[in-house]
C-alpha cells in the first residue's frame, strides 16, 4: 500500500570557532586530559563566543542544510527547534530563526526535551508530515550549554560543549516496508520520577534566574545504559527489522562508555556507529543532527543506509527512531 513518508532530503551543522582543550580545562580547575578522556572519551568541545547565541548557531546549521539541499528558506513549511538553552524565555528561538532565514510564511516552535530534543522533535515533525499539516519540516538541535555550566564543577563542566545540527525532510510516497526512504518508527518515553538526577538549579518560575546543570552522573549512565539498549529494541520491533539490518547507529553523544555499551547491548558493532563526542563534547539536543551530519557529508552514511538513532536526557526522557537515508 502507497503510505506518506518523511524523508531526509538535506542535513548541515555548524560548531562555534572557539575550541577549548581538556588541557586548557586542567589549567582552570582540578582534572586533567587522562582524567576526561579515561572517563568520556572527550577531548575537546566548542565554546560559543560572548554575544553568540543559541539562534545565531540554529541559522548557521540552518543555512547549510538548505544550501546542501539547494533549498530557499520559502520552500520551508515549518521549523521545530529542540533546545534547552534559549535566547529568551519567549518568544521561541524557532521564531527568531525562522525570520532570521527570512521565512515569511509557515510556522516555527521550540521544543524541549534536553538530549533527547532532536529525538521529540524529529517524531513531531514526522507526524505532521505524515498528516498532512506540512509538506517540508526542518529539525534543528541547538545548544549554547557553556552558559549554563558550573566552570568550576570539574563533573559537569568538562562534558558539554556547543552547537547545532539541522535535517530537512520533506513528505514522500513509500510502499509502507521497512524498505522506504523516510522515517519508518519513533519510539518516545519520560518518567519525571528521575528529574532529580539530572536538572539544572533554576527556571522563570522558581529561582528568576537560569541555574547550572546538576548531575549524579553514575545513577545517569545506569539509566542510560538500559533505557536506550531498550527503546532501540524497541523502535526495531515495532519498524520490524533487526540490528544485523541496520548499517548506522548515529547516537546522542554523551559519553564514549555509554555509547559502547549500548552498541554492545544491540548487537551492533562500534565500526557501524557515529561517534563525534571525542570533538564536541555532548551538546545536548545537537548531538545526533551534528554528528549526522558530519557522517553525511563524510561519505560514511550513504542513500538508502539504515540509521538507529537514540538519546536520553534530563526527565527523564528518552527516546529512538529509524531513518532510512
Amino acid at each position: 500500500m502507497n503510505v506518506v513518508r518523511a524523508r531526509a532530503v538535506a542535513c548541515g551543522h555548524f560548531l562555534p570557532e572557539r575550541i577549548v582543550t581538556n588541557d586548557e580545562l586542567a589549567e582552570r580547575i582540578d582534572t586533567s586530559d587522562e582524567w576526561i578522556r579515561t572517563r568520556t572519551g572527550i577531548h575537546q568541545r566548542h565554546i560559543a563566543a560572548e554575544g553568540e547565541t543559541t539562534s545565531d548557531l540554529a541559522v548557521a546549521a540552518a543555512r547549510d542544510a538548505l544550501d546542501r539541499g539547494g533549498f530557499e528558506s520559502s520552500d520551508i513549511d515549518a521549523i521545530v527547534l529542540a533546545t534547552a538553552t534559549p535566547d529568551y524565555t519567549f518568544p521561541s528561538t524557532a521564531t527568531r530563526v525562522q525570520n532570521a532565514l527570512g521565512m515569511r510564511a509557515g510556522f516555527a516552535f521550540d521544543l524541549h526535551a534536553v538530549c533527547a530534543g532532536f529525538i521529540y522533535a524529529l517524531a513531531n515533525a514526522n507526524g505532521m508530515i505524515v498528516s498532512g499539516m506540512a509538506r517540508r519540516v526542518m529539525v534543528v538541535g541547538s545548544e549554547t550549554f557553556s552558559r549554563i555550566l558550573d566552570w568550576n564543577d570539574r563533573a559537569t563542566c568538562v562534558l558539554f560543549g556547543d552547537g547545532a545540527g539541522a535535517v530537512i525532510l520533506e513528505a514522500a510516497e513509500g510502499d509502507g516496508s521497512p524498505a522506504d526512504r523516510g522515517i519508518l518508527g519513533t519510539c518516545l518515553h519520560s518518567d519525571g520520577a528521575y528529574h532529580d538526577i539530572l536538572y539544572v538549579s533554576g527556571g522563570p518560575s522558581t529561582t528568576r534566574q537560569a541555574g547550572y546543570v546538576q548531575m549524579a552522573g553514575r545513577e545517569v549512565f545506569r539509566h542510560a545504559v538500559v533505557k536506550l539498549a531498550e527503546v532501540a529494541d524497541e523502535v526495531m520491533e515495532k519498524v520490524g527489522v533487526t540490528s544485523a539490518e541496520v548499517d548506522w547507529i548515529v547516537p546522542h553523544q554523551a559519553n564514549l562508555r555509554i555509547i559502547e555499551s549500548t552498541a554492545k547491548k544491540a548487537g551492533v558493532s562500534m565500526n557501524k556507529v557515529v561517534v563525534t563526542v571525542q570533538d564536541h563534547g555532548n551538546t545536548s539536543a545537537a548531538s545526533i543532527p551534528l554528528a549526522l551530519s558530519i557522517a553525511v557529508q563524510d561519505e560514511r552514511i550513504q542513500p538508502g543506509n539504515l540509521l538507529l538513532m537514540e538519546a536520553i536526557g534530563g526527565g527523564l526522557a528518552w527516546g529512538s527512531a529509524l531513518l532510512r537515508w
